[in-house]
């Protein structure tokens, strides 16, 4: 998919993208005190520690901020503005955010939901589409308290 913006996966990181392609999310734990850290990194910003492990995680949270990109864009992604990008706390550790885009279910396109659905504290749950072939990207759907909710269009 040529535009297709991609993450650059290093030694830290990789792990995060293996379990996403599993379907799971991953998160790096310091393995002396324990914290959730993310992006991942080689030292605990809390302890100092080298030492890591990675955690599954449950993969729910809720929305801390989101923002509605529209154009200019990128232009692979221009065809899909106006959509939904959110940052999203861990319900394991709420200091804990990741980003990503908000859909109503896994496959759906980035843009299928109204702005008008997404709201700060919106209980959501990670889900794993396959983006291309080698490529899973986490994205971010209501939990079941938050449907019904419309769809654009």
């Amino acid at each position: 998919m040529e535009g297709l913006l991609r993450p650059q996966v290093d030694e830290d990181g990789l792990p995060f993208w293996e379990a996403a392609n599993r379907g799971e999310l991953s998160i790096q734990c310091c393995g002396n005190c324990g914290r959730l850290r993310f992006p991942p990194r080689p030292l605990c910003p809390n302890c100092a520690s080298f030492d890591c492990r990675w955690t599954v995680v449950s993969g729910r949270g809720e929305v801390w901020s989101y923002v509605v990109a529209h154009p200019p864009l990128i232009a692979w992604y221009a065809s899909y503005a106006p959509y939904l990008v959110v940052l999203v706390a861990l319900e394991e550790d709420s200091q804990v955010r990741l980003i990503g885009n908000v859909v109503s279910q896994r496959d759906a396109p980035i843009n299928e939901l109204d702005s008008g659905l997404v709201w700060i504290g919106m209980p959501v749950q990670a889900v794993f589409p396959q983006i291309t072939p080698e490529f899973v990207l986490p994205r971010w759907t209501p939990r079941a308290s938050c449907v019904p909710f419309r769809r654009r269009g």
